[in-house]
């Protein structure tokens, strides 16, 4: 699966779109997922697909169908640079290691300070965290480097009542 994505990254590095994840599902079904910093068109989609079906093809990657869209609003967060982009942002964070028993923190992300460290070719580790409310008016903060998190994705807050009259 890593080379069918670094295979997809390649075939879109000359357009103006971030692969986001490459995912085999039942049915012989691909879903590639995209981005752009202005949102993802249904342009950006037919681009995307009709590109990955030849180079699928001339690749001899073996699917049924081809799905591309969008990450959506509860967009995952797969990379450092995913983190650093999405600063300020309400997240959902599952840590591989519980902190102070608990491993799921829901809040927004904030930088940390960066520290450096001598491991390995590593020179400077970057921290993030994530300030959520513990208790009625009480903000903290849990720190972690990238290599903490399980799993991250967005997680907006959607406000569907619309404006009152």
């Amino acid at each position: 699966m890593a080379d069918l994505f670094t295979l997809t990254q390649q075939s879109l590095a000359s357009m103006d779109i971030e692969l986001v994840d490459v995912e085999r599902a039942a049915l012989g079904l691909l879903r590639v997922t995209i981005d752009r910093p202005e949102g993802v068109r249904v342009e950006d989609c037919e681009q995307v697909s009709r590109q990955l079906s030849r180079v699928y093809e001339v690749e001899n990657i073996d699917y049924r169908r081809l799905e591309v869209g969008s990450p959506g609003v509860d967009r995952p967060l797969k990379t450092e640079a995913d983190f650093e982009r999405f600063l300020g942002e309400r997240v959902e964070v599952k840590l591989r290691q519980a902190v102070e028993g608990q491993k799921v923190f829901l809040g927004v992300l904030v930088a940390a300070e960066v520290v450096a460290e001598a491991v390995g070719s590593v020179g400077v580790v970057k921290h993030f965290g994530v300030e959520f409310e513990a208790k009625k008016g009480e903000v903290r903060r849990v720190t972690f480097i990238f290599s903490d998190v399980e799993r991250a994705k967005l997680e907006p807050v959607l406000d569907f009542k619309g404006k009152k009259r």
